[in-house]
């Protein structure tokens, strides 16, 4: 039976990363961060660091022996180290590798044919290879867009802003997670490895609609908002005549597509099966939603 007890943690400083950090830490993993030489960013002391360079095999390699696992964090964009990360993961012998999934449901044929997954896809066919020909197992964990940070920035719902963009009117159901709770689910994971192995995972803390959020939001910031119903379709020809140009603004698909992704039809945001019972994950009632919504306005 496999127990996983040493977790090397790719990408502790980014929006996900300390959130993670976090509750394996709590769950009792002993974690080691890998972060590029020459940074001096500040860990529990209850942590080991690792200075990699990212851009060398041997490198990555080294740092990971003697690990049962890799969590990636990440940015997507960043295929190469991302493939170089599986590598050295297989050489080094480490049992599960968590890639930097977390989102959409990439497993959704809709979602997976979307240029802005592209390297997500390519990450998730190396694994699989390493799978068959290594020991390497690895574990797909989807989330949905995150709950907290996503409206903290104003992605899902601009909340202090009084503003919310509904998405072919804002009625379609979604998953979405708190930045803690993925956390959980990582944890939950490594926790229950045979349970996880070679598989994509669903967690989610509430399913709602933007309207749903926006009646919380208007509760919880009065005033006068300003909605406007955007449609997914022309979010989705929007990222492509972007992309299609000379020189496209990443900004100008990134989005369109995220958004499409998540609230677009068929594409499969909506988790109908999760694993919240594997790792103990209780999905929000409406009256705590709408108190976290309200704490998110202070």
């Amino acid at each position: 039976m496999t127990t996983i007890t040493k977790v090397a943690l790719a990408g502790a400083t980014g929006n996900l990363g300390p959130a993670i950090l976090d509750q394996l830490l709590k769950a009792g993993f002993k974690v080691t961060i890998l972060t590029r030489i020459g940074t001096n960013h500040s860990f529990p002391s209850s942590v080991q660091v690792a200075h990699v360079d990212y851009e060398s095999l041997d490198s990555l390699t080294d740092a990971l022996q003697g690990q049962d696992a890799v969590v990636s964090t990440l940015a997507s964009v960043a295929i190469a180290v991302q493939l170089r990360l599986v590598e050295a993961a297989a050489k080094a012998k480490v049992n599960r590798f968590i890639p930097s999934e977390f989102g959409s449901n990439t497993l959704n044929e809709k979602t997976a044919a979307l240029p802005v997954f592209g390297d997500k896809i390519k990450v998730q066919e190396a694994l699989k290879k390493e799978a068959s020909s290594s020991g390497l197992t690895y574990t797909l964990i989807c989330t949905g867009p995150f709950l907290d940070w996503g409206i903290m920035v104003g992605f899902i719902m601009n909340l202090k802003g009084k503003s919310i963009e509904l998405l072919d009117g804002g009625d379609r159901y979604f998953s979405s997670t708190n930045l803690a709770t993925i956390g959980k689910a990582v944890a939950g994971t490594l926790l229950h490895p045979e349970e996880t192995k070679n598989r994509a995972v669903y967690v989610h803390d509430t399913v709602t609609t933007q309207k749903k959020l926006a009646a919380f939001g208007k509760k919880a910031n009065p005033g006068e908002w300003k909605e406007e119903v955007v449609s997914t379709d022309d979010l989705y020809q929007a990222g492509w005549a972007e992309l299609k140009k000379p020189q496209p603004d990443p900004n100008g698909f990134i989005f369109p597509f995220l958004k499409t992704s998540i609230w677009g039809y068929g594409y499969g945001c909506h988790f109908e099966n999760t694993d919240n019972a594997l790792f103990g994950i209780k999905e929000l009632s409406d009256a705590e939603l709408e108190e976290e919504v309200k704490g998110l306005a202070k």
